[in-house]
């Protein structure tokens, strides 16, 4: 019976350690350093990689490798700083809108800046510094911004229990998921996506988006069949026509907001029902 008793507790134990561990799971260093930002403020860029060791034919620098700045001892650089490094975005070489208005939201959102990882400061010289890349997320290349390092709150992951996938409207402030890191056209879970609402509209890291569309939704630029949501030939119809906002939402899923700027908020997917696309909406939980 003692026996019995012990296996029934440790059992038990080990049930509310994994419930504990579900319940407060926080984003992976990967989402976290390499979410990427869009902002409207102005983003130093006085200092910057110059180039890096085996210049004469390395064109980039991952993990292990030597970067130098155009930095040193007479500009305050000491052995032992840290550096995140971040590059502005090029223009979507794709130039395609996914929905209408795609390219004018995101220019009033601001520049694009992807994270490329994070270096600390090995050697110092009067004017020029040596630095090891430390984390990268993709590669560092000459020319990339760097910016003293900062440590990235870490906001908590809801678990999945409790998501409600007919919720009504919060009534707080709607934006939209206007693109995903690198430009990419679909979101899912792990996903980094970047909404038009940020902390001149009140949101703050932690904060909670959740994600949904209208039925029978006409904004996207690809062909879409009219009035969908309530008619189609030869397969029924509605007595009378029925408008998006009319019918149920169609909830996709959720995601924690990472990063804020005065009009953009970097979001990553934590839940996600079924595909997501730029143009669908959000609105904060």
């Amino acid at each position: 019976m003692r026996r019995f008793c012990l296996i029934v507790m440790f059992a038990g134990a080990m049930a509310s350690q994994a419930h504990a561990q579900t319940a407060s799971r926080i984003p992976l260093e990967s989402q976290l350093y390499c979410s990427g930002m869009v902002t409207s403020d102005r983003v130093p860029t006085d200092t910057y990689v110059i180039s890096g060791a085996e210049s004469s034919y390395r064109i980039t620098y991952s993990d292990g490798k030597l970067v130098f700045l155009n930095k040193g001892a007479s500009q305050g650089v000491k052995v032992g700083d840290q550096f995140d490094v971040i590059r502005a975005n090029p223009k979507d070489r794709l130039e395609y809108e996914w929905f209408r208005d795609q390219n004018k939201l995101l220019k009033a959102m601001g520049t694009t800046y992807q994270d490329e990882g994070r270096i600390r400061v090995v050697n110092v010289q009067p004017n020029i510094s040596t630095a090891e890349v430390v984390y990268s997320c993709e590669y560092v290349q000459r020319g990339d911004i760097l910016q003293p390092f900062v440590a990235r709150p870490a906001p908590m992951i809801k678990p999945e229990e409790g998501f409600d996938m007919f919720a009504p409207p919060s009534g707080k402030a709607k934006a939209m998921i206007v693109t995903t890191r690198y430009y990419g056209q679909l979101a899912k879970y792990g996903t980094i996506v970047y909404v038009n609402l940020g902390s001149g509209q009140g949101v703050k890291v932690g904060d909670y988006f959740r994600v949904f569309r209208f039925q029978g939704n006409t904004n996207e630029t690809e062909y879409q069949t009219a009035n969908i949501a309530y008619q189609i030939f030869g397969f029924g119809s509605s007595q009378r026509p029925y408008s998006g906002a009319e019918l149920p939402r169609d909830i996709l899923g959720e995601g924690v907001v990472l990063r804020v700027s005065k009009n953009a908020s970097t979001v990553l997917i934590t839940l996600s029902k079924r595909q997501m696309y730029p143009g669908d909406y959000v609105e904060l939980e």
